[in-house]
């Protein structure tokens, strides 16, 4: 028989290796429900893509399966929690049908070095800065994969938190309060001597805050990478990985955190040099086409100057995200090259952010006030 395809799968990192004997002892006396023989031991690869969690392709003689755990190395309060992101995954798989469903979490970090979960695999291709090999998309099927894709995020925002078993990730009121703060105080603990301070940019955040909106269930990274498309017609999402820092908040700093890393065809050379997703192509909607479409969608309503808000956030998220790997590779905590030039990202993200805030403050009352995609 054929091997299937290890979806882009490389040899594990040696920084990133583990007792595999050890963990397949375990997987076969706590998973007997995975409906797979685990008794072998399994080959294993690694995903280079992402940059928190660690993913990697269990290969048996029977089927996959996809092991997460955590990396090496300092990590932010709460950050990285296997059963936290195990029972979010298991509860949401109950109700999309688009969530992997899980099948065991082992929280005794003396299996491997650290706790990890296991889940099925969705096979099927990964977007990640390019479309995969073999998935050869026209203009019109591109605008259709990006509809669809986004469209996975507005049937996320419009689950009944309470029916999920999830309703305690929220926090109540104040939650645009909290993740301004939080994210301020990550990256300031972050910041190495080489990056901007962000000084001007957390206090405009800080003093134009919006008020909070309806709370849904978030992804909090949503983005190509972490979609799964069906082999069969690549337009058509089946699967929507890494729910780690999911949570209940609000839905536009959902949007805007998606809106992030989307980099579009006629952005400039230094913004598509960071590129990891392949938004760029012909047929990709705009940012402001996805924010319209989200709105059409969702019957959301949000004004200019409200968009730019969190348009910047979205950025300065990505920011901290990249900042803080770029710390941990410059204390030596990782290896990975890719991550060589995050700082370079941090710098550019900060001037994008500042300008955005430069045309806000440029911006008539009238036109600040209009619905976002509304004519200037």
């Amino acid at each position: 028989m054929t091997a299937p395809d290890s979806g882009g799968a490389r040899d594990v990192r040696s920084e990133d290796a583990f007792d595999v004997e050890a963990m397949a002892a375990w997987l076969a006396t706590h998973a007997q429900d995975a409906g797979m023989d685990l008794t072998a031991v399994p080959e294993v690869r690694q995903f280079s893509g992402g940059v928190s969690n660690l993913t990697y392709l269990l290969r048996f003689p029977d089927g996959d399966l996809i092991l997460r755990r955590p990396p090496k190395g300092t990590h932010a309060g709460g950050a990285h929690d296997m059963a936290r992101e195990h029972r979010i995954q298991t509860e949401l798989g109950r109700v999309l049908p688009y969530v992997p469903r899980t099948v065991a979490l082992c929280e005794d970090a003396g299996v491997i070095g650290t706790p990890f979960y296991v889940m099925q695999r969705l096979a099927g291709p990964i977007p990640r800065k390019e479309l995969p090999p073999g998935v050869d998309l026209d203009r019109d099927q591109v605008a259709a994969l990006c509809r669809n894709v986004l469209d996975l995020l507005v049937g996320l925002h419009a689950v009944d938190v309470a029916g999920t078993g999830l309703a305690d990730l929220g926090k109540g009121p104040g939650y645009v309060r909290r993740q301004v703060d939080g994210w301020s105080q990550r990256y300031r603990r972050a910041r190495t001597w080489n990056v901007g301070t962000f000084g001007s940019v957390m206090a405009w955040l800080d003093e134009n805050q919006p008020a909070d909106r309806r709370h849904t269930l978030v992804h909090n990274d949503f983005r190509f990478d972490n979609v799964v498309l069906d082999p069969a017609d690549p337009t058509r999402p089946i699967g929507l990985l890494d729910w780690e820092l999911a949570t209940v908040g609000d839905p536009l700093m959902d949007l805007a955190g998606a809106l992030g890393y989307w980099v579009q065809a006629d952005d400039g050379r230094l913004m598509q040099a960071f590129r990891r997703q392949p938004t760029h192509l012909p047929g990709m909607l705009t940012r402001e086409q996805v924010v319209a479409h989200y709105c059409a969608r969702t019957g959301t309503s949000v004004t200019n100057r409200e968009w730019a808000w969190y348009e910047v956030f979205g950025l300065f998220r990505v920011a901290v995200i990249a900042q803080q790997v770029y710390a941990r590779y410059l204390a030596k905590q990782t290896t990975n090259p890719q991550f060589r030039l995050f700082g370079v990202a941090v710098v550019v993200l900060e001037l994008r952010c500042r300008r955005i805030i430069a045309r806000t403050r440029r911006m008539s009352a009238e036109r600040a006030a209009a619905p976002v995609g509304s004519a200037s």
